[in-house]
């Protein structure tokens, strides 16, 4: 930001659409800046746009299109520890999203019933919820976007639960 004031730049946010959906994202550090540019672009699809960028010359860094995913918060974090594999998690939210899937739905496509009703409470969180009113505005590119279009309440207390007999 300092730099951004001092060269009158435009500080760009780095928050992917799975990581700001799941809350796996900080306040004032990659939710900082005055546009999200990659807000609406699932992480997978993030790393399939910098492979496509860099398919005639090397636009971005190979070390990065290649580097394990990280909040780099801490040495050898990584943020599998913490969330589904990227190739897991996003089918289900761009099910969720795009397709505006129930949980069941979700399920019956071949997805795992509990990390369905655990990724679903992450997004619905008031906690994520919260962060997410912060973001910068964002580039829409899909039907569904997260941010004014889809606001959830900060103060509720709502769980999904599988139904009963399953």
């Amino acid at each position: 930001m300092s730099i951004s004031n001092a060269e009158g730049r435009l500080l760009l946010s780095t928050g992917n659409k799975s990581e700001l959906a799941l809350g796996y994202c900080t306040l004032y550090g990659d939710t900082n800046g005055g546009l999200a540019v990659i807000g609406d672009v699932l992480k997978t699809e993030a790393f399939a746009l910098a492979r496509h960028y860099n398919r005639d010359r090397e636009v971005i860094p190979r070390a990065i299109v290649e580097k394990r995913p990280s909040a780099e918060l801490a040495p050898d974090q990584f943020d599998d520890q913490s969330l589904p594999p990227y190739d897991v998690l996003d089918p289900i939210l761009q099910l969720y999203f795009e397709r505006k899937a129930a949980p069941e739905e979700i399920i019956a496509a071949g997805h795992d019933r509990a990390l369905v009703y655990d990724i679903l409470n992450r997004v619905e969180s008031p906690a994520n919820e919260f962060k997410r009113r912060q973001l910068p505005p964002t580039l829409i590119i899909s039907r569904n976007a997260i941010g004014i279009g889809r606001r959830r309440p900060v103060t509720h207390r709502y769980r999904r639960v599988p139904p009963a007999g399953d």
